[in-house]
């Protein structure tokens, strides 16, 4: 095994006597606002549309596809980031949805992208104007290009009504009022509503055929499965099913037939190692372009000819690099393909299959893209848990490094049940690796992607063999010689700050630091303040951590939450939290704060006034991470950037927390340790 790791070193060019340390870079070159991202073609492709800065905050621009950029109109003034938007299909509209300071209450707006505005931007529209309600978005209508279905739980805060919306006017229009625990609504080619799903409180998903004001049951899964339709075939008389039913421990894709109930397999991984990944389809002939699986990386099986030959001269012309096609005209005549890799600044490049022609068009971190050659590989290993089972992670060595006794800083995932790590380039990943550090992503048991069996083995082994997963890893590095013992240090966002927690709390001489983002730290608490839209996953919940309604499942998470353990917790400890987190609340912060400074541990804590789960706008991102980064080098001794942005010194000041002025007052609802005995 040892000999096998020094020769992979020897090929990701880290093992050498040559090698030179990389140049400290500045931060704001990992979480500063890119310059432009998101880049989008108009359905005819006569326009572009992307984020960029405006006000200090990414906000919508449009610009003709043959303008350069510096000629772009901002359409938008948001205060608060637009990651996510999209073009109405006849291009009369940029819609975009943004929440309140994170959280989470969505709203839809739209914007007229050729309207012009004397001075500042065009007016936007709230075409949801309401309070606390977290809008989704089902369909984007082809046949009525001014209309949405959407989901609002206006009604009832745990469930969602189906709804058109008329986005010209915001008109609203009730389709089906969900007083039986739907969950998903399903639309064929023609965008008749097919199918609905409806989730029980035992967490069973039933599929309903829908005939008229008829539904009929006709395939259901259990909690711990998963099935989901993913498209329908050409003449609507069958819907593609991705599905781990029954005996399946890797997701297939398969097709049914709702009126028979026959399902026919179309396919599953070739090589048998991981969940069915994507389905790719035309929206033209309705025919399948290609699938998808995410082992390592990501391999594709194309199904059309000439686009598997566009992809592979995409290809050709980035080696090394990862391309997709990010953006497309209703025709696919024109795409904008976005080319990225794990030691690679991002770029946006406009691409005419017919002419081969591709015109570079932007790299969202140009100051990045000049300094690249000091991005580090990431690679991905392997290694076995404490009951044998084999843990998938990716592993970064800083540049320069030979590899060897490095400290270390194990980053962990959120979710935990479903989401993974992924092969690219990760910003806090780069970040760290420049700063000294070796950082391993381990996708522990519950990651998504790897079967059934992997993914529900984390069910009620929050703190046990979850972390074993992670603890497991360090030992795989100190084994190797790559780590130094005693500077290996813990870091993560939600679930990941929960690891964080454990870790330090569970295995305290295994890490000598932690950095808790978002996590939470009493299991009770949490379960008792997920908002109330999440009621479906409830049964799903308990099932990953524990049933408060039963001794056992009480005593489970006694035993699981760090906050119970705060005794045991030796090791410095950085907390950082958002104000309006609806999913992780402050108060998962301020208990442990409050338990760790009572026991006079060592404990520092960052809150933003303006954050949800996650921070979001970049001052409060490059404040925090500084944070990180100066805490991080002063226990286990990576570098650090002393000097930052006034902006940011000033954010930093503002978002540290006295511990002393900590207080929390549990609610009539909230449970404490003596509700686990």
């Amino acid at each position: 095994m040892k000999r096998i790791f020094y020769v992979l070193l020897l090929l990701i060019g880290v093992n050498t006597a040559k090698a030179q340390e990389a140049p400290l870079l500045d931060r704001g070159l990992f979480f500063g606002n890119p310059e432009i991202s998101g880049g989008q073609l108009s359905p005819d492709g006569k326009w572009i549309s992307f984020t960029k800065e405006y006000g200090g905050i990414m906000n919508i621009w449009v610009k003709k596809i043959d303008e350069p950029f510096e000629k772009a109109r901002p359409l938008t003034d948001s205060k608060r980031p637009i990651n996510a938007y999209f073009w109405s299909e006849d291009g009369k509209y940029i819609l975009y949805v943004k929440d309140n300071n994170g959280d989470e209450n969505m709203n839809v707006f739209a914007v007229d992208p050729m309207a012009k505005a004397t001075n500042g931007v065009p007016a936007s529209r709230n075409i949801t104007p309401l309070k606390e309600v977290a809008v989704q978005i089902y369909l984007i209508s082809r046949k009525d290009p001014d209309q949405l279905m959407i989901g609002l739980n206006n009604r009832d805060k745990a469930w969602h009504d189906l709804y058109s919306l008329k986005i010209s006017t915001g008109e609203l229009k009730k389709i089906y009022e969900n007083k039986d625990r739907i969950t998903g609504y399903d639309f064929d080619w023609d965008e008749k509503l097919r199918v609905l799903s409806k989730t029980d409180d035992k967490g069973t998903t039933t599929f309903f055929y829908k005939e008229g004001e008829k539904l009929s049951p006709i395939y259901e899964t259990l909690v711990t499965e998963n099935a989901y339709i993913t498209s329908w075939n050409e003449d609507n008389s069958k819907f593609y099913l991705v599905t781990n039913k029954g005996d399946l421990d890797k997701s297939a894709l398969f097709l049914m037939d709702p009126k028979t109930k026959e399902i026919t397999k179309v396919e599953s991984d070739p090589k048998g190692k991981v969940d069915f990944g994507g389905l790719f389809m035309d929206r033209n002939t309705r025919k399948i372009i290609s699938t998808s699986y995410t082992g390592d990386k990501t391999e594709y099986y194309w199904k059309d000819k000439a686009w598997e030959a566009n992809y592979k001269f995409l290809q050709s012309k980035f080696p090394g690099r990862e391309v997709s096609f990010a953006s497309s005209t209703n025709d696919y005549s024109k795409f904008l393909v976005s080319v990225g890799g794990d030691k690679y600044a991002s770029e946006a490049h406009f691409f005419d299959p017919k002419t081969q022609q591709l015109i570079f068009q932007y790299t969202p971190r140009a100051e990045l893209k000049k300094v690249e050659k000091y991005l580090a590989p990431m690679t991905p290993v392997s290694y076995k848990s404490s009951d044998g089972l084999e843990i998938p992670a990716y592993l970064t060595l800083p540049v320069g490094s030979t590899g060897k006794n490095v400290p270390v800083v194990v980053l962990v995932h959120g979710g935990p049940k479903g989401p993974r790590d992924y092969w690219g380039y990760n910003s806090v990943v780069q970040f760290l690796a420049n700063r000294g550090y070796a950082v391993l992503q381990p996708n522990f048991r519950a990651s998504g992607g790897y079967g059934k069996k992997f993914q529900n083995g984390g069910d009620l082994q929050w703190g046990k063999l979850m972390q074993d997963d992670i603890t497991w890893g360090v030992k795989y590095l100190i084994d190797q010689g790559i780590a130094d013992k005693n500077k290996v240090a813990i870091m993560g966002g939600s679930y990941g700050g929960y690891a964080t927690l454990a870790g330090l709390a569970f295995t305290p001489d295994v890490y000598a630091a932690g950095v808790d983002i978002v996590g939470p730290s009493n299991l009770f608490t949490l379960l008792d303040s997920v908002p109330a839209y999440w009621e479906s996953g409830r049964a799903f919940l308990y099932g990953m951590v524990g049933d408060p309604r039963t001794e056992e499942g009480k005593k489970l998470m006694h035993d699981a939450s760090p906050l119970f353990s705060v005794d045991k917790i030796n090791k410095p400890l950085l907390i950082v939290q958002g104000a309006n987190d609806p999913r992780v609340k402050q108060a998962e912060a301020d208990q442990i704060v409050i338990a760790l400074r009572d026991k006079g541990k060592k404990v520092d804590y960052i809150l933003a006034d303006d954050e949800g789960h996650g921070f979001r706008k970049p001052v409060n991102s490059m404040a925090m991470n500084a944070a990180a980064e100066k805490f991080l080098s002063e226990v286990i001794g990576g570098r650090y950037q002393k000097e930052m942005p006034e902006n940011v010194a000033k954010r930093l000041k503002e978002m540290t927390v006295d511990i002393k002025k900590v207080t929390y007052t549990p609610t009539e609802k909230k449970k404490t340790a003596e509700a686990s005995k």
